[in-house]
């Protein structure tokens, strides 16, 4: 059968579902809405109303089909041939799969290979053998060619965008979970894991560095991601022995001052220099024991070199993006206390897993109450943030925009 076939049925089953359970007028003008669209849904009566939890939970399942409908048409064709492409750009993937089905989707494991600042040809040749470098126990592994042949092939402007939509795609046509995807990447390609996993920590679920170099990259942002350290004692171009152990040390300290966060691994390998034997391949293992928790209750977020507009649950102004800004922010019951905030604004996005929508949720900058509201949950706001965000887990009910005096 045609995948498209199968999201088809799977559409069906999702709309039959709510057909079923549903008895409110808002749901059910979005499931007619759904099966024929015409318009803007955010323009729909319906897409405005207030949702109780429950009819938030039936309206979900239409939200989660109509984005993944979307997705197969998107990126469909060019799955076909394993590419993502995005604008200029071209990510051309190499696909291997392992194991069965689990009941709750497959794992995916996104392996960069090295190389960096090199003919196209040599390129190519570490690609090749990063298609065969690692097997999980399970999984979908997948090693894409970088877009580029320079030093900074794994981490530059432009890359962010791909490797999501490599995960769209194989949420989407592999089966994958979204709370099951891991980065790994050996030589250029632990340098892209360095700034990759910190940069894009609310995507991931674990990752492993093989024998690369940090360069600027922070780890502020691990808090919530199982993070593992791969180096040759004897791999000393570029000071990247020292600075493994340096960073390995830099998490002790950060895993010491927050109590069961920032879980990390740091190995350095006796006698062996770049090449290490394949003793790096338990990675697998240690990172599949992880899931991501895309709710965690306290984020800390620093921009890298390259920016992002959001980060979990938060969201910053894209007009006020700089290397080095930074939000920390937790949840306690319905408070969300702000700690630090670089920015002017923040947008966040709530669901039950995090507050009680059913209760007023009240915002402290500092230590002083800036917000205290109930807050409406609909159709749109489920829409509008998993289309901008294309990640199942970021289907939020409720929003909220904060705004800082200083």
């Amino acid at each position: 059968m045609k995948l498209l076939d199968t999201l088809r049925i799977l559409s069906v089953a999702f709309f039959s579902a709510v057909t079923l359970s549903c008895a409110t007028a808002q749901v059910s003008d979005f499931e007619k809405w759904a099966k024929s669209p015409s318009g803007n849904l955010g323009e729909q009566r319906f897409a405005k109303a207030a949702l109780s939890k429950e009819e938030a939970h039936e309206a979900s399942f239409i939200v989660d089909s109509l984005w993944m409908n979307s997705v197969a048409k998107r990126l469909g064709r060019g799955w076909k041939d394993m590419t993502i492409a995005n604008d200029s750009l071209q990510l051309l993937c190499a696909c291997r799969t392992f194991g069965g089905f689990p009941r709750d989707g497959r794992s995916l494991y996104i392996s960069l290979h090295g190389g960096g600042e090199c003919a196209k040809e040599i390129n190519d040749g570490q690609w090749a053998n990063q298609v065969y470098l690692y097997e999980p126990a399970e999984g979908v592994y997948i090693a894409p060619r970088a877009p580029w042949n320079t030093s900074d092939l794994w981490h530059r402007k432009g890359l962010d965008s791909l490797l999501e939509e490599l995960i769209q795609a194989c949420v989407v046509f592999e089966g994958v979970n979204p709370n099951k995807v891991y980065l790994l990447g050996y030589s250029a390609g632990g340098d892209g894991v360095w700034r990759m996993a910190p940069r894009m920590a609310d995507k991931w679920a674990a990752a492993s560095m093989m024998a690369g170099h940090p360069g600027e990259a922070s780890q502020v942002n691990l808090l919530n991601l199982p993070f593992m350290i791969w180096m040759g004692e004897n791999d000393s171009a570029y000071n990247r022995n020292i600075l493994a152990k340096e960073k390995g040390e830099a998490l002790d300290s950060l895993s010491a001052a927050n109590e069961g966060k920032y879980i990390h691994s740091t190995n350095i390998l006796k006698n062996k220099g770049h090449w290490m034997d394949g003793e790096d391949g338990v990675a697998l293992g240690w990172m599949a024991q992880y899931r991501r928790n895309p709710y965690p209750k306290r984020v800390v977020w620093r921009q890298e070199a390259v920016t992002r507009e959001c980060f979990y649950w938060l969201e910053a102004p894209a007009d006020e993006l700089a290397h080095g800004k930074s939000v920390v922010a937790e949840i306690n019951g319905n408070t969300i206390n702000i700690e630090h905030c670089d920015y002017s604004t923040l947008t966040i996005y709530l669901n039950d897993a995090l507050v009680n929508l059913d209760e007023k949720v009240v915002v402290l900058y500092k230590g002083k109450k800036i917000a205290s509201k109930r807050l409406k949950c609909t159709v749109a706001n489920m829409h509008e943030s998993l289309n901008r965000r294309n990640d199942r887990s970021f289907a939020f009910p409720a929003v909220m925009k904060v705004m800082f005096d200083d």
